[in-house]
């Protein structure tokens, strides 16, 4: 950006109401955003999102997390056809981009590849038709990338017979027209019951309760089933911890959502933790819940 003689604004952390402030005051013509950061400006008080002069933003990029639809619809209602997305890894082994007017079309959607040919597979390496969901994997004429000290790693990361296919360990499924849908890092999912439920899915949902400021869903013990469905919340400003507010949150997922994605039930906490990037440490979260036991989530 300098190169081509513009300035860059740093904030020191995100804080939605200072973003809004920033695009404002400098004229802000390009940004960098993740989903949380959406969903929180999207919660603040309409005093604080109204009546500011943003006409000098023309584009948001993001990226990083999965973004819940109904979280775009509302950004493209409030700061117009802007948002750009694309999906990819700092080991550039494969990239997708989506435009606002293509995700209109597509809603849902992390684009559709523009470095690498996309295959989804399932977990012996047998690929999917469209519609599908498994692992997403890019292939490239070489393998792009080695994990610095980790061979097993590396070797984990490719493909099991096509060596110049290689994934992040992401679970998503194209459709028809190549474009590619995230479900969730494959990571996260919980198996109850014998039973993949994706936190994402849950997580969009949560997300969408005026009471959520912020939220994580991972799997937590369970004699029975091996995991159960478990939100961590942190509430939104004005919105006070109860059992009553936690029962509302699980009856708000069942209208919602299928009966064995539902959590069992829902925890408070003060702040989540995430990286000032906007990543969420689950391995945390799990840690509170799990203690030496063992789990797969990261």
């Amino acid at each position: 950006v300098q190169s081509l003689g513009g300035t860059v604004v740093v904030m020191e952390k995100f804080d939605a109401a200072t973003s809004l402030d920033a695009i404002e005051r400098f004229r802000v013509t390009h940004s960098q955003w993740v989903p949380t950061m959406f969903s929180r400006m999207l919660k603040l008080p309409e005093e604080q999102r109204r009546g500011r002069d943003l006409s000098s933003h023309r584009v948001a990029i993001h990226a990083a997390a999965p973004c819940p639809p109904a979280v775009k619809r509302q950004m493209m209602d409030w700061w117009g056809p802007i948002l750009w997305e694309y999906y990819g890894g700092t080991e550039l082994n494969g990239l997708t981009l989506i435009g606002p007017d293509e995700w209109l079309e597509h809603q849902g959607s992390v684009g559709r590849a523009v470095l690498g040919t996309i295959h989804i597979c399932d977990e012996n390496g047998n690929e999917l038709p469209a519609g599908e969901e498994g692992l997403i994997y890019f292939e490239l004429p070489e393998m792009p990338f080695r994990y610095h000290g980790d061979d097993e790693k590396t070797r984990s990361a490719q493909h099991p017979t096509h060596p110049n296919w290689s994934t992040l360990g992401d679970v998503g499924r194209l459709d028809e027209e190549g474009y590619l849908y995230l479900t969730d890092r494959k990571n996260f999912m919980i198996i109850s019951g014998g039973v993949n439920i994706y936190p994402a899915e849950i997580e969009h949902v949560l997300a969408e309760h005026p009471a959520v400021l912020d939220v994580a869903v991972i799997g937590v013990p369970n004699e029975e089933f091996g995991e159960e469905v478990k939100a961590v919340v942190q509430l939104a400003p004005g919105a006070a911890e109860s059992a009553e507010l936690a029962e509302e949150l699980l009856e708000f997922c069942r209208r919602r959502l299928a009966h064995y994605k539902c959590p069992r039930s829902v925890d408070f906490i003060a702040e989540l933790p995430r990286l000032p990037t906007g990543k969420l440490y689950k391995r945390i979260l799990r840690e509170r819940y799990w203690g030496e036991r063992n789990s797969r989530i990261v």
